[in-house]
């Protein structure tokens, strides 16, 4: 509260009227002097504002990049390779027993030398490469490789199966009356000891297991399979699967048969009939029958197109007599076992760029692989299974590319939509492969800016890949009997976040501001870790936030800003609490650039949409820092002026280039006076109330400082020696530019320094004490720049005054132009070197005080010269034109205005008056008095009248009422007044006198009530100058009469004088109340005009004027 009332009142201190700094300045000597006051203990030293105002650039530069929400994607990234990710051997399968490498050896021998079928195109075919591949892989010499194949080779020979689907028919014929069938299939093998006896030759009969065959002893039921009976279709579709146990995979054939189905026939008592063959030599007799039915039926075309178009695999599962095989190993361990130990002899973990490896086997090992998973009668979503289970595993140990493990999920993703049923004990084996693959991917999160930064976009794409990995294991859990995940992906994901932004915070505050030291010690670190948090909570936002939420609806940005934000904010209510007694400027200036960052993180908060800085932490955090705020910038003050003193030492008042015409100095107090108010603009403290205590005394800082470096520049510039002979001063020129740079670049960044956004409805307004203080020190640089103007142009005052003179002499004789040539090339001379020297705005200055100089030089030459011809005021006014078309330049120069106003028109008058005749330039002289109108017009007096005009009569009356507040003239205090009333210019009333009121003594408010008549023409009162001339003077016994002042009434204007009046000799009229006056300038300049004059009528009236201006000077 004490603060808030401290602020209150010097507000109401700095809303009066704010004095000239120049003026202030001269009355506390010191305060901007050329040695500046020497700051409190522990400030810079001198000659330090260098050092300062470069890290205040720093700081500004560090904001620019703070202005506003960052851009979706950080515009600098590096391609470089990514971090490596962390592997641990003991994340990978486990490693096999030298007995149990054994058994895999020759279970992978097992499957190559009893392979059967036909390769495929991208498969190995020949025997013994793929022999030699497994000699390599598990590295066995020669001797041991053959000891393996023999003991192999004497094992028990596998029986074999076919694996037969039936999918689907097209294009069936129709045996029903409703133009449809009920189709169904009859399938089984065809032994190949009954076909090969058979003669080919022979013309066999068309016939189906249904008719044709010879029956002995009842068949096994499994010698014959049967579909699915569909009924009212020639399309049917089955999609069933049957399994066929063969003795030759050389010569066995498959039959079938499609049947359509008749009700009263039963489909179950047909196929007993058919299981009655008996033996497995009748079955061959009967399958020889079906080869040459279906070989009959070949030859005919359309049958064909009838006939099933089905699908079938050859698959072979083996009866292994292997050591593996013997211990109750399935194949699908096995194949897991084996596909690991190929894969890390294919992806060893010391092979340069293994991350980017997508799982690319050779050849052979993808035969041998294919080759033991038909053997092992592995489905292909039990395949996919084992890949993801031994890459999940093996790039835990070795790092793989993320889109490889993506892919691998994929595809058992989109087997698992068809057949998604696993045996227990496998199912198990993948919850567990998905538990510890989300594990892993957790751990990388916890330390998501070491292994992902985001200036990387390799890194980024990896995550990105990560992030869907983890995603598409979401799909799965609901399909587990045994849920491998204890609670939600995201809920864990934002856990292992949360940890890993604590780990990343401790890990930069104990290595900058660990909490051991003491506070001054701490705090650079902390601005340190305050400027990390920021740059961290930009690369989220525009990084890592849209991945988060696209993939795995994880606000990541809200998360990692709620946390750090109120980790940052506690520290530094801590620290500064503990620093608040111990202020120094050391400390000051730390935490001024501790809060600058802290209030950017508020900024950042709010200006992101439905957001509200309010909720945060670090709201009110402004509080503590304002201490530190106000002693900155006292500092800053002190640091301006070191630095102004250092530039105005080094500049050479000099163009700093040809392109600008001002030196070194302004452009480095241009410069400062910006960063001051970039600085305020990036301040932007909170607090309106605050806010205008702070910026007004900125404010005044920056005006003093201002003035500050023109008084340096003008002492400066005056112990330059100049050059002899020089009249325009190119130093003083480029003084006079830097005084105008400084004055716009201030004007500029006072301007800066409005009400905060929080004010409600004053953004962007100056508060009255600033801009009193802002109007002052325009007016003080403007009065500098008027002083070094006049200078300038001082050197330039002896020169015009000899060609002024050089025209006044010159004899009637020669032409005007010649005799204002000499004048006009000099000028022209001097003023192209101050056109290419100074900028528009100070060659105009300078162009108005040499004007000024130029009339004054020709009033000069004018008052000097009397009793001259008319010739000498004619070509004094042909000068005057000349030089009003010379400066003015066809628009170029000074605008016709001002050129022709002020002393213009003085001088002009003065050109026509002395053209005038002696009693033109009397009624000039009443005109004038006509015209005056007095500045102070309580310090003479007042004095009421009222005129009007009986034409009956042909006389003028006048009546003085009363005058009031006249000049005590008396020793008592008091006067003893009386009016003198005449009427003016003597021509024009030559009969008429003077005439007086009484005296009144003692008093400075007499009434009169005294009525005066003059019998003069109504057409004598109309004419130019005529006026009634009121004289108020004091009485004196002992000596002559004291003049207390006078006032003028134009007779034009009186009632009766305009018009006639109505009604005869009434009077008419309202009383005027005139303001006395005491004109001696107007005296001085009649006197000025008509002394030369030799007419008697000039004369009289010189000698009236005198006497006048004698009783005036007589006056106290």
């Amino acid at each position: 509260m004490s603060t808030l009332l401290d602020i209150k009142s010097s507000v109401l201190r700095q809303v009066q009227v704010c004095p000239s700094f120049r003026r202030r300045t001269e009355q506390e000597p010191g305060s901007a002097s050329a040695d500046p006051q020497e700051p409190a203990t522990g400030a810079w030293k001198p000659g330090d504002g260098v050092e300062f105002f470069a890290h205040m650039r720093l700081m500004l530069k560090k904001g620019e990049g703070r202005q506003g929400l960052p851009c979706p994607e950080v515009p600098l990234r590096s391609g470089s390779p990514a971090p490596p990710e962390p592997v641990d051997p003991s994340r990978g399968l486990r490693a096999l027993a030298p007995e149990e490498v054994d058994m895999l050896y020759e279970e992978a021998l097992y499957t190559v030398l009893y392979r059967a079928g036909t390769m495929g195109p991208d498969q190995v075919d020949d025997e013994e490469a793929l022999l030699s591949y497994l000699q390599q892989v598990f590295g066995t010499s020669t001797e041991e490789h053959t000891e393996a194949i023999e003991r192999v080779r004497k094992a028990k020979a596998p029986t074999y199966a076919l694996k037969v689907s039936v999918m689907r028919a097209k294009n069936l014929l129709a045996k029903d009356p409703n133009g449809f069938s009920d189709p169904y299939c009859m399938l089984g093998i065809l032994p190949a000891s009954d076909t090969t006896r058979e003669p080919r030759a022979q013309k066999e009969q068309r016939f189906g297991f249904r008719k044709g065959s010879k029956r002995g002893g009842p068949l096994p039921a499994k010698c014959i399979q049967v579909t699915e009976v569909k009924s009212s279709t020639l399309n049917p579709v089955w999609k069933e699967h049957f399994l066929f146990e063969i003795e030759d995979v050389s010569t066995d054939q498959l039959h079938l048969d499609i049947w359509d189905h008749d009700d009263d026939v039963s489909l179950v008592e047909a196929c007993r009939k058919l299981n009655e063959v008996i033996g497995l030599k009748g079955m061959g007799r009967y399958f020889k029958q079906i080869v040459k039915s279906a070989r009959a039926n070949g030859t005919a075309g359309p049958t064909e197109d009838h006939t099933d178009d089905f699908l079938g695999c050859l698959n072979i599962p083996v009866r292994r007599d292997t050591a593996m095989s013997q211990r109750g190993r399935s194949g699908f361990l096995s194949h897991l076992l084996l596909l690991s130990h190929l894969l890390r002899f294919e992806h060893p973990a010391e092979e340069p760029n293994s991350s980017s490896w997508r799982g690319e086997l050779s050849t052979p090992a993808a035969t041998i692989l294919c080759l033991h998973g038909a053997q092992s009668n592995l489905s292909p979503l039990q395949l996919a299974v084992l890949h993801w289970q031994v890459s999940s595993r093996h790039h835990q140990t070795c790092t793989l590319d993320y889109s490889y493990l993506l892919g691998l999920l994929d595809d058992m993703q989109a087997h698992w939509e068809e057949a998604p049923s696993l045996p227990q004990e496998q199912e198990e084996g993948l919850a567990d492969s998905f538990s510890a693959f989300s594990e892993f991917g957790l751990q990388l999160l916890r330390q998501l800016r070491d292994y992902f930064p985001a200036t990387n976009s390799t890194a980024v794409y990896r995550l990105e890949l990560l992030l869907k990995c983890l995603g598409k294991l979401q799909f799965f859990q609901p399909s587990f009997e045994i849920c491998p995940f204890e609670t939600e992906l995201n809920m864990d994901v934002a856990a292992a976040l949360k940890r890993g932004n604590r780990e990343w915070y401790d890990r930069i505050l104990n290595a900058r501001s660990p909490r051991e030291q003491p506070g001054p010690q701490r705090l650079p670190g902390l601005v340190v870790l305050a400027d990390a948090i920021y740059d961290d909570l930009q690369s989220c936002y525009s990084v890592y936030a849209s991945l988060f939420h696209s993939i795995l609806n994880v606000d990541v940005f809200t998360l990692t800003f709620r946390q750090l934000e109120r980790l940052v904010a506690e520290e530094a209510w801590v620290l500064t609490e503990e620093l608040s007694p111990k202020m120094t400027l050391e400390v000051a200036s730390g935490l001024f650039e501790l809060y600058l960052t802290l209030a950017d993180l508020q900024h950042f908060w709010d200006s992101i949409p439905g957001r509200d800085s309010r909720s945060l932490a670090l709201a009110g955090i402004h509080t503590p820092f304002l201490p530190a705020v106000k002693l900155w910038l006292q500092v800053l003050r002190d640091q301006a002026k070191w630095r102004l003193q250092g530039a105005v030492d080094v500049d050479t008042l000099e163009p700093v280039d040809p392109s600008s015409r001002h030196s070194s100095s302004a452009a480095t107090a241009g410069l400062c006076l910006s960063h001051i108010q970039e600085l305020w603009v990036r301040l932007a403290w909170p607090d309106p109330a605050q806010a205008q205590g702070l910026g007004t005394q900125l404010g005044q800082d920056m005006c003093e400082a201002t003035l500050f470096y023109t008084e340096l520049l003008r002492k400066k510039v005056d112990t330059q020696p100049g050059a002899a002979g020089e009249a325009v001063s190119e130093a003083l020129c480029v003084v006079l530019n830097n005084v105008e740079l400084v004055r716009k670049a201030a004007g500029q960044a006072l301007k800066g320094l409005a009400w905060p956004e929080g004010a409600p409805g004053l953004e962007g307004v100056l508060p009255r004490p600033l801009l009193s203080c802002t109007q002052a020190l325009d007016d003080d640089l403007q009065r500098e720049a008027h002083t070094v103007t006049a200078h300038l142009t001082s050197k330039m005052v002896g020169d015009i005054r000899k060609y002024v003179q050089h025209i006044s002499l010159s004899p009637d004789s020669i032409q005007n132009d010649e005799a204002v040539a000499p004048l006009m090339k000099y000028l022209d001379e001097k003023l192209a070197l101050l056109n290419s020297s100074l900028v528009k705005g100070n060659l105009s200055r300078v162009l108005e005080a040499l004007w000024e100089l130029l009339l004054q030089a020709i009033l000069q030459a004018l008052g000097a010269n009397r009793d001259v011809s008319a010739d000498f005021y004619s070509r004094f006014h042909f000068t005057l034109e000349a030089l009003v078309t010379f400066f003015h330049a066809e628009g170029q120069g000074l605008p016709l205005e001002s050129l022709r106003d002020g002393s213009y028109k003085r001088l002009k008058e003065e050109l026509r008056l002395h053209k005038c005749s002696t009693r033109e330039c009397i009624e000039q002289f009443y005109l004038d008095k006509l015209k005056q109108r007095t500045l102070e017009q309580n310090r003479f007096g007042r004095l009421s009248v009222r005129c009007h005009y009986e034409a009956a009569e042909q006389r003028l009356a006048v009546e003085v009422l009363h005058a009031a507040d006249l000049l005590p003239l008396d020793a008592n205090g008091l006067s003893d007044p009386f009016v003198i009333v005449e009427l003016g210019p003597p021509h024009l009333f030559p009969l008429v006198r003077s005439q007086r009121t009484q005296v009144k003594t003692r008093t400075l408010h007499p009434v009169y009530d005294e009525l005066f008549y003059f019998s003069v023409p109504a057409e004598a009162c109309r004419r130019r100058g005529a006026c009634v001339l009121f004289t108020v003077m004091d009485h004196d016994w002992l000596s002559t009469n004291d003049f207390a002042g006078e006032a003028a009434l134009g007779l034009g204007g009186v009632s009766g004088v305009a018009r006639p009046q109505v009604g005869g000799g009434a009077r008419a009229g309202q009383p005027v109340t005139l303001h006395l006056c005491r004109p001696r300038a107007q005296v001085r300049s009649a006197l000025r005009r008509l002394e030369g004059r030799t007419s008697k009528e000039a004369q009289e009236f010189v000698k009236k004027l005198k006497e006048l201006e004698k009783c005036m000077e007589a006056d106290p």
